[in-house]
């Protein structure tokens, strides 16, 4: 299994920024994949979650209304479209997939996990 998280990069306060993360080893269709994020010195936060069989989504409350995550099924791939980046919004970006057990994206973070991209928002 991979998850492959690519995209991060350095960003001026209110730009923009778009992650991808590649998947291969498992199922795509049946899964639960999404974003979470790591800064020095704090807890693990879910960004954002997409259930592939439906498109559904879940959002953070930090980040709803300037993030989307969305997919492309024909390369097992998802994506995070981040806009109006904040300093708070500097962190690693993982991306994580939990099986589809009809709990939606409740779990996400708990399965597969891959390495980070690092996302810097300077002021």
């Amino acid at each position: 299994v991979q998850l492959q998280a690519s995209g991060g990069g350095l960003a001026q306060t209110g730009g923009s920024l778009r992650l991808s993360c590649a998947t291969s080893g498992f199922t795509f269709n049946r899964y639960a994949i999404g974003w979470y994020r790591q800064a020095p010195g704090k807890e693990r936060e879910g960004v954002s979650c997409i259930l592939i069989r439906d498109g559904s989504t879940w959002y953070g409350d930090s980040v709803k209304g300037r993030f989307a995550i969305s997919k492309d099924s024909s390369k097992n791939t998802i994506y995070l479209e981040m806009n109006n980046l904040q300093p708070e919004d500097t962190a690693v970006y993982h991306c994580a997939a939990d099986a589809d057990y009809g709990l939606g994206c409740k779990d996400f973070m708990t399965g597969y996990r891959g390495q980070g991209t690092q996302v810097t928002v300077s002021s």
